[in-house]
């Protein structure tokens, strides 16, 4: 997945995360009585994860034994960035991999992959996914952007979805070419503060900090209006590990469920984040957090496949409810 994710100071070492385990409440979770092991296909899973506010479930799930009360041994293996999941979850490197619903969705119509959504993961909230422009901008409104260059992490993919769509909320149209410039999330600052380009959308914990470092203004929030409780990101597998392994997934899907869960305590999170990551505790606090879904809803990750098909991002319309994996 093209994620951009959450993190030159304290944003550049984000990005340097270790998958650790501690914090509060190390109690290990009751087995489920479908679960704990029993007649597991593999126990060993290895799992590509993100040092992101959007994998603190998974996290939360080493951290609170949710994974071993099912008889799971995760392995997880710290992604550079979202386009090595579908190499690594292809060749097997990977058994299961956090990545965004518009890589997962596009590498499985276009047929490079046949993949499972096995767990959802991440969905918007109120500053999660904004539009930024430096502080003394003569730029007000989406529409001032029209002929301007915006900075995303990737092209073709849901920053510039996101952005687009906020564009046609406001009768203004961008061009994926023209409008759009790819830079790595830790260089957005310095791109705004030299002025190299006009805008840039950009994610937790990157908002917080290009707004504390160097006054950079919100102009839209694009978790709102059309885009308002977007799905961003979740876990996916092949179709041929999936078939291997149903009651490996199963368990996998019944351990991230609770952890999901837990997440919904923003304590929870804020404990975990310093744990996986570098962004430090007194940091951790003051971020934006989204949601993170329990259940996979076909209708709601419908949102994303519909909304690739009218931007262009799918040749084809997408049936999400044939990718979704379901434990029988």
């Amino acid at each position: 997945m093209k994620l951009r994710s959450s993190f030159v100071g304290v944003l550049v070492a984000a990005l340097v995360a270790v998958a650790g385990c501690g914090g509060a409440d190390e109690t290990a979770a009751a087995p489920d009585a479908s679960g704990g092991g029993a007649g597991l296909e593999k126990t060993t899973v290895n799992v590509g994860t993100m040092p992101v506010v959007d994998t603190a479930p998974l996290q939360i799930a080493m951290e609170k034994g949710l994974f071993k009360a099912e008889g799971l041994d995760v392995k997880v293996s710290t992604l550079a960035g979202g386009a090595e999941a579908i190499p690594k979850l292809k060749s097997g490197a990977l058994d299961i991999s956090f990545g965004n619903y518009v890589s997962f969705f596009s590498a499985s119509a276009k047929g490079a992959i046949d993949l499972k959504i096995v767990s959802d993961g991440f969905q918007s909230a109120p500053k999660t996914h904004v539009i930024m422009v430096p502080k003394d901008s003569p730029v007000q409104t989406i529409a001032d952007l029209k002929d301007k260059t915006i900075a995303v992490n990737t092209k073709r993919n849901v920053s510039t979805m996101l952005v687009r769509i906020a564009g046609k909320a406001h009768n203004t149209e961008f061009d994926e070419d023209k409008n759009f410039v790819e830079f790595p999330f830790p260089e957005m600052e310095g791109a705004l503060k030299a002025g190299t380009v006009d805008a840039a959308q950009v994610v937790e914990p990157f908002g917080t900090f290009i707004g504390q470092n160097i006054g950079a203004r919100v102009i839209w929030d694009t978790s709102q209006g059309p885009t308002a409780d977007f799905p961003i990101a979740g876990y996916a597998a092949t179709s041929e590990f999936v078939e291997a392994n149903p009651k490996t997934v199963a368990a996998f899907q019944r351990a991230m469920s609770r952890a999901q869960a837990l997440a919904a305590d923003r304590a929870n999170v804020v404990a975990a984040i310093p744990n996986y990551t570098k962004i430090p505790a007194s940091a951790a606090g003051s971020l934006a957090i989204g949601v993170f879904p329990t259940t996979l809803d076909a209708t709601r990750l419908q949102r994303v496949a519909d909304s690739m098909r009218e931007y262009g991002l799918l040749d084809t319309d997408l049936d999400v409810q044939n990718l979704i994996f379901s434990a029988k």
